[in-house]
């Protein structure tokens, strides 16, 4: 009998698969848009997978090049923003983020690109958030095993509980309620209110 983890994966490779050969015209002009304006259109970032297994978590590049170093100037400078960073891992007024980026990011059309993590396996269209390895380490601790027994999500109970306006602390929270509790009634509701958390820009930036 298939089990509910190896049907979940069907359906998220299933999904993922049919979702972006759909929205790749659509994607074509904003990868354009992106490249005119400078640098690569698409970023990869290291995050934590499902045992613990590493992978790049692709994005439409919403940054501009060198946005390491500019964040690690601008966190030195600004003390208010440093605070806020520590709390949350977001910045409402990010300067790393480029023209096209802030709108990607309010519409959240950055993440399609994780369309394909979800095809290789690295995620599941409904999970926890991918986090980074120093993430995991500082702000998960003895949570950090429950997190990683399930693979991260496109979309998730952070996604849909008010986004950056949740601190950190509560992140945490919500990705651990999932890792314990998921279930098929439970992605249902997540999916069914995705969209209106995106259309309503709930705590995006």
């Amino acid at each position: 009998m298939i089990t509910y983890y190896q049907f979940k994966r069907v359906v998220d490779a299933t999904v993922a698969g049919l979702a972006l050969l759909l929205l790749l015209p659509f994607m074509l002009p904003i990868m354009l848009w992106i490249k005119l304006d400078g640098g690569p259109i698409f970023y990869g970032h290291t995050r934590v997978g499902k045992g613990h297994k590493l992978f790049k978590c692709w994005k439409l590049r919403s940054m501009v090049c060198d946005s390491d170093q500019l964040l690690a100037t601008y966190l030195q400078q600004n003390p208010q923003a440093a605070a806020m960073w520590t709390h949350h891992r977001k910045l409402s007024h990010d300067p790393r983020v480029t023209g096209v980026g802030k709108w990607l990011r309010k519409t959240s059309l950055d993440e399609l690109p994780q369309l394909w993590n979800v095809i290789r396996g690295d995620m599941a269209i409904v999970g926890p958030r991918p986090v980074t390895s120093t993430e995991l380490t500082e702000y998960y601790h003895f949570y950090a095993d429950c997190y990683t027994s399930v693979r991260p999500g496109i979309t998730g109970l952070w996604q849909v509980s008010g986004r950056s306006k949740t601190s950190y602390d509560q992140r945490v929270m919500l990705d651990v309620k999932y890792a314990h509790a998921h279930n098929f009634k439970m992605d249902l509701a997540i999916l069914w209110k995705t969209p209106r958390a995106v259309l309503m820009r709930s705590g995006a930036y």
